[in-house]
């Protein structure tokens, strides 16, 4: 157990199943170590969590106050505007997914700019390429992805026919162009439009 914790303490990535099984051997139940490692930390500023395929020791959310007093902001905070978390939000629930059915969803031209901004914060990879005319590219989330928003796998995310049954989410009504009311306003300033043609 001890081996597991520090291992999973020392890594700045999080920890996958594979790694620890090295460590303490197949035979043995790396679900059961975990339990017993987070039963012992219970109590403690910090946890043990299941996040991008692994396991990462981090913070627990009620002393986050303190810790941006004391050290400041996190180098990985990332500043998105609303259009890159809602065209962050599409890959992440169609991808694999191309710009133009980006474009699609929501009436106007995604910009190459909003795209790789996306891309120089990790967040999203080139796919495979879609099987229309001309093969464009599709994207799809990252591994940065799930560790930013503190995700296990894409599983992780609200269900997606809850949110359809909400009437918050809807692929069709996305293809239609009927995307959030007054979004349509913020999205030249929010780089959603195709500037550089």
């Amino acid at each position: 157990m001890n081996r597991v914790e520090a291992t999973i303490f020392a890594a700045s990535e999080p920890v996958d199943r594979e790694t620890l099984a090295r460590i303490v051997g197949k035979n043995c139940s790396i679900d059961l170590l975990i339990d017993d490692i987070r039963e012992e930390l219970r109590g403690r500023p910090y946890d043990l969590v299941a996040v991008a395929g692994g396991w990462k020791h981090l913070t627990r959310p009620a002393y986050a106050d303190a810790i941006r007093r004391a050290v400041g902001g996190s180098e990985r905070a990332v500043d998105l505007t609303q259009s890159e978390v809602l065209v962050l939000m599409c890959i992440a629930y169609f991808q694999p997914i191309t710009r133009a059915e980006l474009s699609t969803f929501f009436g106007r031209e995604i910009s190459r700019d909003l795209i790789g901004n996306l891309r120089s914060h990790d967040f999203i990879a080139s796919g495979p390429r879609a099987p229309q005319p001309g093969a464009p590219y599709t994207y799809v989330t990252t591994q940065a992805f799930l560790l930013e928003f503190g995700l296990d796998t894409l599983r992780d995310l609200p269900d997606r026919e809850a949110l359809e049954d909400a009437g918050l989410l809807s692929k069709e009504k996305l293809l239609a162009g009927d995307i959030m009311p007054g979004f349509a306003g913020n999205e030249e300033r929010d780089g959603l439009l195709e500037t550089d043609k």
